[in-house]
């Protein structure tokens, strides 16, 4: 394995205020004036500026990239501020996009910032990629990746990729078009995404923040090392990091000689199915608002209120009067013993994804009349009981 041609052309000059913030840069013999004047010329798109996208911003801008594109919808909340340090306190309640343009203006005004402030669709993706040299994805969601794959493909477009969970990262560089033949594209390391509940996000599983930083810098290297064609670039290879273990392997990952070529852009959502088809026919016609569940409460209704999260979750917040039963426990069968047959059963997780599984396996069990409480205990803290925590 070799470098890669560079993938962008040098600027035509730096300033002597670049020469002088730039200069540990310039006397690195592989960069030099020529790598930083690819740099200052280079149009990065970041989609996320949140765990893996705030050090890679961060340090993207530092670098002197000219131009930095963000793809951000959200706004900054407290929860967000144990890893994503390109936002802080008083940012709360602002878009992220608008929060990190503003950091990035504190650390280098030689930046270039622009906003997309927005979700990323099919519609429109392509001609998105298609206005930078290189793209990064940090989302934390399957049907946002396969979209950014796809995208990327069709914009004849780089890209590198990072996930994190827990203690846990990967990335890797992915480039169909790469000019010495060694196409790969995110299809050829997972052809398909995972069942539906298999593969928890962040907001349900956790994630060690400073394990952001690890990755992130990780992506920030390996774009640096493209727009400048310096190194080996972690195309054809998986980068994974074990923080506990504190060990880093990777993995060689070949084109998928079965796999189906990208000709065109899906329903990524449908594709990856945020819930299960059984989830969902089983939650038609058995959910509760919470404010449903609220006036049964209220009025004296016999009803078994089942907690279907992790215990680390469970102690962190619950209802009053609830019984905790994990999801798996539920879809093993293992825990229906410890589900009550003689009143109405009504199941909660966080959000309400989980809980949808867990009562499709209720029902399957023999459990008729059970359902399960929309937007979970999160949407029960934000619309019944303001006293409760929310994570």
């Amino acid at each position: 394995m070799s470098s890669l041609p560079p993938l962008v052309e040098p600027a035509a000059e730096l300033s002597n205020e670049e020469v002088a913030r730039y200069s540990r840069h310039l006397i690195i013999p592989d960069v030099g004036m020529d790598g930083q004047k690819r740099l200052k010329n280079a149009k990065v798109l970041v989609i996320g500026a949140g765990g893996l996208g705030s050090p890679t911003l961060l340090y993207l801008a530092a670098a002197g990239v000219g131009t930095i594109g963000i793809v951000e919808f959200d706004v900054v909340d407290e929860s967000n501020l144990q890893r994503q340090v390109i936002h802080g306190q008083s940012d709360i309640g602002r878009p992220k996009a608008e929060s990190a343009r503003d950091s990035i203006s504190e650390i280098n005004p030689y930046v270039t910032v622009n906003i997309h402030d927005e979700r990323l669709e099919p519609e429109g993706a392509i001609e998105l990629f298609s206005q930078y040299d290189l793209i990064l994805d940090g989302t934390d969601n399957f049907a946002t990746r396969y979209l950014v794959n796809d995208a990327a493909v069709l914009a004849h477009k780089p890209y590198v990729w990072g996930s994190i969970y827990r203690f846990e990262g990967q990335a890797s560089v992915f480039w169909e078009d790469a000019p010495d033949g060694r196409g790969l594209n995110y299809r050829d390391l997972y052809p398909q995404a995972p069942p539906p509940g298999m593969v928890p996000s962040c907001a349900e599983g956790g994630v060690l923040g400073i394990l952001c930083a690890s990755i992130g810098s990780i992506m920030g290297t390996e774009a640096i090392k493209l727009i400048c064609g310096i190194g080996e670039p972690l195309l054809g290879r998986l980068m994974v990091y074990d923080a506990l273990d504190m060990t880093y392997r990777t993995i060689k990952i070949r084109k998928d000689p079965e796999g189906a070529r990208v000709s065109e852009l899906i329903d990524y959502d449908d594709f990856c199915g945020v819930v299960s088809t059984d989830a969902a026919d089983a939650a038609a016609g058995s959910t509760l608002t919470p404010a449903e569940l609220k006036e049964k409460i209220d009025q004296g209704d016999k009803l078994a209120l089942i907690d279907v999260r992790e215990p680390v979750e469970w102690d962190i917040v619950h209802i009053e009067g609830a019984t905790l039963v994990p999801k798996d426990e539920i879809l093993s069968g293992a825990g229906l013993a410890k589900v009550p047959q003689d009143r109405p059963t009504v199941l909660y997780c966080k959000t309400g994804i989980r809980s949808a599984e867990a009562l499709a396996a209720l029902k399957r069990a023999g459990f008729a009349d059970a359902s399960h409480l929309q937007g979970g205990v999160t949407a029960w803290a934000n619309q019944v009981d303001k006293t409760l925590p929310v994570y």
